[in-house]
């Protein structure tokens, strides 16, 4: 039996993260625009927060905010032609003392965690693991060392996988970055699970701000199933895992993307991202174990 009050260990005490983005969509005609931009509930506690949406300087036909049951958000954006400017502010202060959830606390965690691990096992659009079972099983095995497993997919990655910007399209999947040894954040992410998955690991893809990033932009890493809890992995390295801060959390990208149009047309003009950590940046070492808020 596990305990319940066991602490996050990513040195965070005392911490807060300062957030922002800037979008501007040039509508052409009536258009539905799904945004996932607002850090997730779960990240800590939100001291000031701005999320601002206009058309040509006036409300939209409307806004709706929809939230799942682990804090993220997802607002539904109905504008008419024009152009449309989404603004996002947040502080917020980490919560180093959150309670980390196992499997076998309670029957209702162990429900929820037993069905994710079921969710995030299975190949999807980005992560087609069921293709890449015998490279996969090949290199890293499939025995009992799900933490040393993890650690050396992220590092083959990490060593094997050249980050290069504008490299990859949004049809790119995992199997796509194994095969032209190159991507991005989103590319590295995917084809970090689908190695997992392929070898028995449930592991998913999470959105978000990622303090220390350079160039800044929203950023991609995923998690993986270990010793009860979900963990974070980055094989990029750009950005400390103790810095991120979750925005929506998914399958893969499909599920996850900052902005769709899902009726009409809009084309997205302008877009800032902005992420700090106060009072300092934390230094990550790569390896040991982080859970992402």
């Amino acid at each position: 039996m596990t305990n319940s009050s066991q602490v996050d260990p990513a040195g965070r005490e005392g911490q807060a993260r300062v957030v922002a983005c800037d979008m501007t969509f040039v509508v052409a005609e009536p258009a539905e625009i799904v945004l996932q931009v607002v850090a997730s509930h779960s990240a800590g506690h939100v001291e000031d927060a701005r999320f601002e949406v206009l058309t040509d300087g006036e409300p939209p036909v409307s806004v709706e905010e929809l939230t799942d049951r682990d804090g993220a958000s997802m607002h539904l954006v109905s504008s008419v032609p024009g152009r449309l400017t989404v603004r996002y502010r947040a502080r917020i202060r980490v919560n180093p003392g959150r309670p980390v959830e196992h499997s076998d606390d309670v029957p209702d965690v162990r429900r929820r965690l037993s069905f994710e691990q079921q969710v995030y096992q299975r190949p999807s659009r980005y992560c087609p693991s069921d293709h890449l079972v015998g490279f996969a099983v090949a290199e890293f095995g499939v025995g009992p060392g799900v933490e040393a497993r993890v650690g050396a997919i992220s590092e083959w990655i990490r060593q094997r996988i050249g980050y290069v910007a504008g490299s990859s399209t949004v049809h790119d999947s995992a199997e796509d970055t194994l095969l032209t040894g190159t991507g991005t954040c989103r590319d590295f992410a995917h084809l970090g699970i689908a190695l997992c998955r392929a070898t028995g690991i449930p592991a998913r893809f999470a959105a978000v701000y990622a303090p220390g990033l350079s160039p800044m932009d929203f950023h991609a890493v995923f998690e993986a199933f270990q010793d009860g809890r979900w963990r974070v992995h980055d094989p990029t390295g750009l950005a400390p895992r103790q810095s991120l801060i979750r925005i929506v959390t998914g399958r893969d990208a499909a599920d996850t993307a900052f902005a769709a149009v899902t009726k009409g047309i809009a084309d997205l003009e302008h877009l800032e991202v902005a992420a700090t950590a106060e009072p300092f940046l934390p230094i990550d070492d790569q390896v040991g174990m982080v859970a992402l808020a």
